[in-house]
């Protein structure tokens, strides 16, 4: 059973559109604020409209998300489509706040982006390049502040990416957040989960299968401590951008902080930016995704995810393909509803 309090932020997610609302709620066209809650009932996009609803739990916010919509490569003639990117932040903002203001641009900018405008569709190379670049720079940025501010060197950031260009669908997964399709059966009459992307935390026992293999010769590249799994007793998740920590031996020294510290040094990462990547083709069947963060996973089922945004549509005629987008942080809920025109 969905909580109240859950089902109070999420409702705010959705709710529709008061044009000429003289409440007490501030806010302009660029959306309207109510103490920890920020929304924005409806705006445009290049292949429809969205909503979006940002709630607050944590004093300060280590999260980021973003939408871009429009040219995916330099080329105004490149192909079209709609960015989503959700990024959970720990340990800092910083991470977070650095993906956000790089990693799309690197998706258009990257070596190899012409081969996106030349083909009018998404690249998985391009994808990964945009992920590994974005990495180097926030690992250059560390280099830089190391001396004056070494606790950057703890902040990281997991990062879930969603393209829909070409009438394809493809998602980038680097951490712990998961992406959801909310798929039409008409031989049952309901609306079905499904599973786009895999967690890379340690709890999972795959993942750490993977890190035994990727560190044959260290017993303890996993630990269960406290009834945790934990990669070096430390951090659940496997991937992710930042966390230079884990990444490079020469920032897991003092003056960074002694939790952080490894007792014995390490000759390759510990952590991987390089995200999972899939591919997939939109059909009309398909009617919405929910992008979220671990948090949310928490405490609910994909399915029940599901049955929430299938139970409240917003009260739009949507004759298109693929009409909504729900995307919720652990420390804030992003949502996002459109419609898609291919």
């Amino acid at each position: 059973m969905v909580s109240n309090t859950l089902m109070r932020i999420v409702a705010n997610c959705w709710k529709p559109s008061n044009e000429g609302d003289n409440s007490s709620r501030g806010g302009d066209d660029n959306g309207r604020a109510d103490g920890l809650l920020w929304y924005k009932d409806s705006g445009q996009h290049v292949n429809g409209e969205f909503s979006m609803a940002v709630i607050q739990a944590n004093n300060l916010l280590e999260d980021c998300s973003q939408i871009e919509s429009g040219p995916m490569s330099l080329l105004e003639s490149g192909p079209q489509g709609t960015f989503v990117g959700i990024y959970d932040g720990h340990g800092g903002p910083e991470a977070a706040r650095f993906v956000n203001q790089h990693l799309f641009e690197n998706i258009k900018t990257i070596h190899g982006a012409e081969f996106t405008s030349e083909t009018q569709g998404m690249s998985a190379d391009v994808i990964n390049k945009a992920f590994l670049a974005t990495e180097e720079a926030f690992l250059s940025l560390v280099q830089q502040q190391w001396e004056i501010k070494p606790q950057i060197a703890s902040v990281g950031s997991c990062c879930l990416v969603g393209i829909v260009c070409g009438g394809h669908l493809y998602i980038a997964n680097a951490g712990d957040s998961r992406v959801v399709l909310g798929r039409s059966d008409k031989s049952e009459k309901e609306v079905k989960a499904v599973q786009l992307s895999y967690e890379h935390n340690a709890s999972v026992e795959s993942v750490r299968e993977e890190l035994h293999s990727l560190h044959p010769n260290d017993p303890q590249i996993v630990v269960l401590k406290h009834q945790v799994w934990r990669v070096k007793g430390l951090i659940q998740i496997s991937r992710s951008i930042g966390d230079a920590y884990l990444k490079r031996a020469e920032f897991n020294r003092a003056p960074l902080l002694a939790k952080f510290r490894l007792p014995e040094p390490f000759d390759k990462p510990i952590l991987k930016a390089e995200p999972t990547i899939s591919v997939q083709k939109l059909y009309p069947e398909d009617q919405f995704l929910i992008f979220a963060s671990d948090g949310l996973w928490e405490h609910l089922s994909n399915q029940e995810a599901v049955d929430i945004v299938n139970n409240y549509p917003r009260n739009v005629g949507f004759p298109f393909f693929f009409p909504r987008i729900f995307v919720m942080h652990s420390d804030f809920g992003y949502a996002y509803n459109q419609s898609w025109k291919f």
